[in-house]
C-alpha cells in the first residue's frame, strides 16, 4: 500500500509541476500577445495621424505658398506673359501626288510603253 500512495504522490507532484510550469507559460504568452496588441494599436494611430499630416501637406494653397516662397513662381497675368514667334519660317505643304495606278481610266496606259505602236 505505500508503495502505491508513494506512486500517487510522485504522479501528484509530476501533475503539480506540470500545471505550474503551463501556468507561467500561459501567462508569458498572454503578456506577450497584450504587448503585441498595443503596439499595433500605436502603429495604427501613427499611421492615422501620419495620413492626416500627408493631406495637409498637400493642400493646393500650401502648395501655391511653397511655389511662391521657396521657388519664387508667380501666378502667370497677361501683363507678365512673353509670346514668342518660331524663327525658322513655316515650310509649304508639298501638294500630294495623284496616284494613277488606283485610277481605272490610267489601267489601259499602264501597260508597257512600247506595246501599243
Amino acid at each position: 500500500m505505500t508503495r502505491l500512495n508513494l506512486l500517487l504522490l510522485l504522479a501528484v507532484l509530476a501533475s503539480a509541476a506540470y500545471l505550474v510550469r503551463t501556468s507561467y507559460e500561459s501567462r508569458r504568452l498572454f503578456a506577450a500577445v497584450e504587448l503585441e496588441r498595443t503596439e499595433a494599436r500605436q502603429l495604427a494611430s501613427e499611421t492615422e495621424r501620419l495620413q492626416v499630416e500627408r493631406r495637409a501637406q498637400a493642400t493646393h494653397l500650401r502648395v501655391d505658398r511653397m511655389a511662391r516662397e521657396r521657388l519664387g513662381m508667380n501666378t502667370a497675368t497677361p501683363a507678365v506673359t512673353q509670346y514668342v514667334e518660331d524663327p525658322l519660317p513655316s515650310r509649304p505643304q508639298i501638294p500630294a501626288i495623284p496616284d494613277t495606278a488606283a485610277s481605272p481610266a490610267s489601267a489601259g496606259a499602264s501597260a508597257t510603253p512600247g506595246a501599243s505602236r
